[in-house]
């Protein structure tokens, strides 16, 4: 059972945060210049997600589409880093990258989801890129 205010240590502030659907963060950090973002979870779980994964992940509309057939498979990313992180309410945080892609509200559930299936949708990203003809390094997107 939860008691008292929650906290989320962002870097180097502190914002309380109020009950999200399943999981509570207690930190979340950029590391190596901004190509890691690592996430802590009050369970214990902890997650180094790189920059490249989360905007090519992004829960924003850009990439998402509104149905699924109108997701974006991004190419070009390998590089990419997250130059901000900005709180979204109580339940997420906005990643600003350097490539000035902003508009993804990063829930807490769904940062979860993205680090313990990280194995299962990377290897569907990287069959995507296969398919679609695009590469990592090199910038693109497709359907």
């Amino acid at each position: 059972m939860r008691r008292g205010p929650r906290y989320l240590r962002v870097c180097d502030t502190v914002t309380p945060v109020q009950q999200s659907k399943e999981h509570w963060p207690e930190e979340i950090r950029l590391k190596d210049g901004g190509r890691t973002l690592s996430v802590r979870f009050e369970e214990g779980e902890c997650f180094d997600l790189t920059a490249e994964y989360l905007r090519v992940m992004s829960p924003s509309a850009e990439v998402q589409g509104h149905r699924p057939e109108e997701r974006l498979t991004i190419g070009g990313k390998r590089n990419c880093r997250i130059t901000g992180i900005e709180p979204a309410g109580n339940y997420a945080v906005q990643l600003v990258f350097d490539d000035l892609h902003a508009t993804g509200i990063f829930t807490w559930d769904y940062l979860y989801e993205l680090g313990s299936r990280h194995e299962e949708k990377w290897a569907l990203y990287e069959a995507e890129l296969n398919a679609k003809g695009l590469s990592r390094d090199r910038p693109g997107e497709a359907r």
